[in-house]
C-alpha cells in the first residue's frame, strides 16, 4: 500500500549543493535528515552524497523518490532539516524524471568489493527536445547495450514539470573513474549532436541508515 508521500509513478529527482563549511552542521542533522527521509521511504528510488575530488569533502545529497504532486515536491525540497538549517544552498536542482531501468539502487549488484561510484548530470540544451527525440533508440542502444551496461545503478531522462520538455540526463553508475564517469555520455549520441550544454560528473556513495553519509 502506498505511503501518503510516494507511490504515485511521478518520479523527480533532486540534487542539492552543500554550502562551504556546512560538514559539521550536516552531521549534526545526520538523523533528522535520516529521519526525515524514512517518512518517504516506499517511494525512494535512489539517495545518497556527492564528494569532491578528495572523497571526503561532501559536496551534495541527490535524492530521486517517486511523489503524489506539487505539493510534495515542494515540502520533500525545502523542508527537509539540512535545507531548513542552512547545509545546502537555497536553490535546488528538482526535475522530472523517468526510470529507463524500472528499479531501484537497491536492486542493482555490482561488483564486490564495489568499485566507485558516480552521478553524473548531463543538462540539455534549450529546445533540442525533438532533436533528442530523433536520437533516443540510438542513446538507449549506447547505454543498455554498450561496454557499461552492467555499470548503470539506475538511469532516466530529466523531465519538465509536465514532462514533454527533455532537460537532460541523469545517472547514477559504478565506474573505473571520473574520466570513465564523464565519458559515458560524452561519447553518446545526444552529446555527439551537441544536445547537452555541460555534463557534470560527481563522486557519489549509497545514501541510507546503514551508511555513513546520507
Amino acid at each position: 500500500m502506498a505511503t501518503p508521500h510516494g507511490g504515485s509513478g511521478m518520479e523527480y529527482l533532486f540534487y542539492c549543493r552543500d554550502r562551504p563549511r556546512t560538514r559539521p552542521l550536516r552531521d549534526e542533522l545526520l538523523e533528522a535528515h535520516r529521519t526525515f527521509m524514512d517518512g518517504y521511504a516506499e517511494g525512494m528510488i535512489a539517495r545518497g552524497p556527492t564528494f569532491a575530488a578528495d572523497g571526503e569533502t561532501v559536496t551534495g545529497s541527490v535524492h530521486i523518490v517517486d511523489l503524489p504532486d506539487a505539493d510534495a515536491v515542494r515540502r520533500f525540497a525545502y523542508d527537509e532539516p539540512n535545507h531548513r538549517a542552512g547545509v545546502y544552498e537555497p536553490e535546488v536542482l528538482i526535475r522530472r524524471w523517468g526510470n529507463t531501468l524500472g528499479r531501484t539502487m537497491w536492486d542493482f549488484e555490482g561488483s564486490a568489493p564495489p568499485g566507485p561510484r558516480f552521478l553524473i548530470l548531463a543538462h540539455a540544451r534549450p529546445g533540442s527536445t525533438a532533436a533528442r527525440d530523433a536520437l533516443h533508440a540510438e542513446q538507449r542502444r549506447h547505454l543498455l547495450d554498450g561496454e557499461h551496461a552492467g555499470s548503470l545503478i539506475v538511469c532516466g531522462p530529466l523531465l519538465s514539470e509536465d514532462g514533454a520538455q527533455w532537460l537532460g540526463t541523469a545517472i547514477l553508475a559504478e565506474l573505473p573513474d571520473h574520466a570513465a564517469a564523464t565519458a559515458l555520455l560524452a561519447r553518446g549520441p545526444y552529446a555527439r549532436a551537441d544536445l547537452y550544454a555541460s555534463i557534470e560528473a560527481h563522486a557519489w556513495c549509497f545514501g541510507g541508515r546503514d551508511q555513513d553519509d546520507d
